[in-house]
């Protein structure tokens, strides 16, 4: 389901800045969406850090299928953090983690199930208190929580200028690919606000017109 926010957004983007105007018309039926719960996004999330996609999502399947056989061929099957708590670390292991990303998910899953991650909470935390709760969790750091905030909390306003695809997008729109510093970047994605996710997701449309979901 498209945010509520996505319609103003392109509006508001495609009048302060010609190059987004440009990319907002030449993909116009793309959006950003939420395909899971909170859990299984960060679990993903851990499961795809330096890897590529397709090894990402293989690794991903045989996870799920010893965490719950019964759903390994749903299309985005959810997974219980209380289920994964429970399994050994060789469990985890043998279904394609490494030892560090088994000790990652471990401690994800724990505090998902202790309540020290609430996401019902989440709805009354600034998007920095939110990344700083996240990044709290074994195996996530800021870019992590930036995705997060952006694919699944559905955030408007989260600018990960740490994200070299960004970057790249930046450089190859309004410097000619030449040089700029990330202070500069900052700077000319100011009037972007208060909808710097919705430029960044055009931004990236530009490179790969093909969007990733979390």
């Amino acid at each position: 389901m498209k945010p509520d926010y996505w319609d103003r957004a392109v509006r508001a983007l495609s009048r302060c800045d010609p190059v987004l105007y440009g990319l907002i018309a030449a993909y116009p039926e793309f959006h950003l969406r939420r395909r899971s719960d909170a859990f299984t996004a960060l679990a993903r999330a851990i499961v795809g850090q330096q890897i590529s996609v397709k090894a990402a999502d293989a690794v991903w399947r045989r996870f799920v299928t010893a965490v719950d056989p019964a759903h390994a061929e749903v299309a985005f099957p959810e997974v219980a953090p209380a289920v994964v708590a429970a399994l050994t670390p060789d469990t985890l292991r043998h279904a394609g983690l490494s030892q560090r990303k088994a000790e990652y998910m471990q401690d994800l899953a724990r505090r998902f199930a202790d309540g020290t991650l609430n996401p019902a909470t989440w709805k009354t935390l600034a998007d920095e208190a939110l990344i700083e709760a996240l990044v709290t969790v074994k195996g996530i750091g800021r870019w992590t929580a930036e995705m997060f905030l952006m694919f699944h909390e559905l955030r408007a306003d989260v600018f990960p200028i740490a994200d070299f695809g960004l970057q790249k997008a930046v450089r190859l729109h309004y410097a000619g690919e030449d040089d700029l510093s990330l202070d500069e970047m900052q700077a000319l994605a100011e009037p972007w606000r208060p909808y710097r996710s919705v430029a960044t997701w055009y931004l990236w449309r530009s490179l790969d017109p093909l969007p990733v979901e979390y």
